[in-house]
């Protein structure tokens, strides 16, 4: 049995944060910018880019945003799976 990590980077003063490595990934792979991606999330582009670098850890809503947007899992985007298809959504109750 293996067992999948989250790949994490320690800060000078010890604080986790997640390596986002896919994001970018999956920005360029499909030809956005990143203020597109930061105005779709309605973040500044230097919020953004701070995400990007594993800078600043990206909030649990924007995060499952952008699994929605490139039809992709929350898994998926935090390297805890290659396996990029997303899972079946929960219907909205809305």
């Amino acid at each position: 049995m293996s067992i999948s990590v989250i790949p994490i980077i320690y800060n000078n003063i010890g604080v986790i944060f997640v390596n986002y490595v896919k994001i970018r990934d999956l920005r360029e792979d499909n030809d956005y910018k990143q203020t597109q991606i930061a105005d779709y999330l309605n973040i500044a582009q230097g919020t953004y880019s701070d995400y990007e670098r594993g800078e600043i850890n990206i909030p649990v809503e924007a995060l499952i945003k952008l699994a929605a947007f490139y039809d992709t899992s929350v898994d998926y985007l935090l390297g805890l799976t290659d396996y990029k298809n997303p899972y079946p959504r929960k219907k909205s109750k809305r």
